[in-house]
């Protein structure tokens, strides 16, 4: 059992910061069938932003209930059975954005943004876009487009953004366990990576990377050929923050210990610290 990743992740400590919010991206898998997964990570990590992706259910079966007992307001984009974003926030939200403004066309729910205190936060799960050489490759690369014209927009008023989720991005070799096995995933396409890259140099950090240099640390891993134990995974599920957001980021980690409990998600959270006064 090749363990390594839930014991060195949590080595990495965010600096104790008073006036900082915790904000965490998490690709859930379903939300109601990871619920107590989850209600049991948040009783215990102190997030005050959760960023969730691939809820897959609309608004009337979302259990807002449990999550506001938790003290969390809760913005959804859901669908039935698919897709689906939610912010669950213990800050107040306002100016909230149901699906890209500039792509309201498209009818699946892959985008929700809020203001919380002042900064933008926005709630991602981009399309897989497998297989390639198909329409679903075409329709990630034109939502990345759109993403990339309406981040364009955000950085424009000047704000701190972070842009949180699941991109289904590999950015670089060293986020994949095996590049040669990837090498035919739309994941680490070259025209996906370009695609992400001219998001980036828009004026975007990957968080995770100012804070983190090392290669080989994961947030998906697949259910299939003991890919969890083997630490055989890529990391897909990034925060990118503009240049206000990272003047006031502390620390960017992965908490790996989620994806380790029953019935878990193939998924794990990613997690940034930002000073929110």
């Amino acid at each position: 059992m090749l363990l390594q990743h839930a014991d060195v992740e949590l080595l990495f400590q965010f600096k104790n910061v008073g006036a900082a919010v915790k904000i965490a991206s998490w690709n859930v898998n379903s939300v109601r069938a990871r619920l107590q997964n989850i209600l049991e990570w948040l009783s215990y990590s102190e997030i005050d932003v959760l960023l969730m992706q691939e809820i897959k259910c609309i608004e009337e079966q979302f259990p807002k209930l449990e999550f506001e007992s938790l003290g969390y307001q809760v913005a959804i984009n859901g669908q039935k059975s698919y897709n689906g974003v939610a912010i669950l926030s213990k800050l107040p939200m306002s100016e909230i954005v149901i699906g890209l403004p500039n792509y309201m066309e498209d009818e699946q729910s892959r985008y929700v943004e809020a203001n919380i205190r002042g900064i933008v936060v926005s709630s991602i799960y981009l399309p897989n876009g497998n297989p390639i050489n198909s329409e679903k490759f075409d329709y990630k690369i034109a939502w990345m487009e759109k993403l990339k014209e309406h981040s364009k927009r955000l950085l424009d008023r000047e704000v701190a953004v972070v842009l949180g989720g699941d991109f289904n991005v590999v950015p670089d070799d060293d986020d994949v366990h095996d590049p040669l096995a990837w090498q035919n995933d739309a994941l680490c396409q070259l025209e996906t990576r370009k695609k992400y890259r001219e998001l980036i140099n828009l004026g975007f950090s990957d968080a995770f990377r100012v804070f983190n240099d090392t290669p080989g640390r994961f947030t998906f891993w697949d259910y299939q050929g003991g890919a969890w134990p083997k630490d055989h995974g890529v990391r897909i599920d990034h925060f990118l923050l503009s240049p206000h957001a990272l003047d006031i980021c502390y620390g960017c980690s992965i908490d790996t210990s989620p994806r380790g409990k029953s019935k878990a998600s193939d998924h794990t959270p990613i997690l940034v610290e930002i000073d929110h006064n």
